[in-house]
């Protein structure tokens, strides 16, 4: 599996699944299981998506080495004071059945967020936390709080794919060699995305689905995907990326889809407020 080298020198692979909406009624363990099986080694989730125990248990049955397994997770906001921060990264090891976790994110850059930095930061030193990085920073966002923390992210993970590239974005990152990391890498199904000329002639012409031109393109953008789906041969298809290339002149046709407009603006006002209603230990 392709990897890319983060800032503090770990290596991530290339290509990953995502967990976000698949429910914990054993469709997450099914679905990591399948990830698993045919060669994914780095798998997201996040406390709010309520599925990190059943993500844990597929890890521990694929009877692949935990070392050898990428797998990442996030604290929610309602934990970034401190002391809440300490005990949520320890809740989070204890549902996933682990002793650490490779990458640990903070999802949603609102509220006390340095005091959220300082305990996984701590955490890391510790050996709890391989990597840390941020998720939904703009570029505003990004400098009102990164300047308070005493190191750099290693990744933002953000919503990424060729109608929204965040050009500004990473402008910003790219010279501090921060990786951006893509939720909905695949426009969330965007049915108006997968019928773009320049997607659609670029399968025909590689015998490829518009979905693996997309990822192709992301990859060698150097952007790390993880998409998500439930359904098997999607899952594989979604790897089968690494056995083509795209020239200078492809890349530059599906850079030119950018509208730089996202379906998330996470510097609306009213985010912070939506957010906050929202509680992930209700049953805890």
């Amino acid at each position: 599996m392709e990897t890319f080298l983060l800032n503090d020198g770990t290596k991530i692979p290339a290509i990953g699944f995502g967990t976000f909406q698949i429910p914990a009624d054993g469709s997450t363990y099914t679905a990591v299981k399948q990830a698993i099986n045919f060669g994914i080694r780095h798998i997201d989730t996040a406390v709010a998506y309520f599925n990190e125990q059943e993500v844990g248990q597929a890890v521990k049955d694929s009877g692949i080495p935990r070392k050898d397994i990428w797998l990442t997770s996030k604290l929610w906001l309602q934990d970034y004071a401190y002391e809440d921060a300490k005990k949520a990264i320890d809740l989070s090891l204890k549902k996933l059945g682990t002793d650490y976790v490779d990458l640990y994110l903070i999802h949603q850059p609102y509220g006390k967020v340095p005091e959220a930095w300082q305990a996984m930061a701590e955490a890391k030193k510790a050996g709890k936390i391989r990597s840390i990085g941020v998720s939904n920073m703009t570029p505003a966002i990004w400098q009102k709080f990164v300047p308070q923390f005493g190191s750099l992210p290693s990744v933002n993970q953000v919503e990424f794919n060729p109608y929204f590239q965040q050009q500004p974005l990473r402008a910003i990152l790219n010279p501090l060699d921060v990786k951006v990391e893509a939720w909905a890498p695949l426009g969330q199904g965007n049915a108006r995305l997968f019928k773009e000329p320049a997607i659609t002639a670029l399968a025909e012409k590689y015998h490829k689905n518009a979905g693996q031109i997309i990822l192709r393109f992301e990859n060698q953008e150097g952007i790390i995907v993880f998409p998500k789906s439930v359904h098997a041969e999607r899952i594989k298809s979604n790897m089968e990326i690494f056995d083509f290339t795209l020239t200078a002149e492809e890349m530059a046709a599906l850079r030119r889809l950018d509208t730089g407009k996202g379906m998330h603006n996470p510097d609306d006002p009213g985010v912070p407020d939506m957010l906050k209603a929202y509680d992930v230990h209700a049953n805890d």
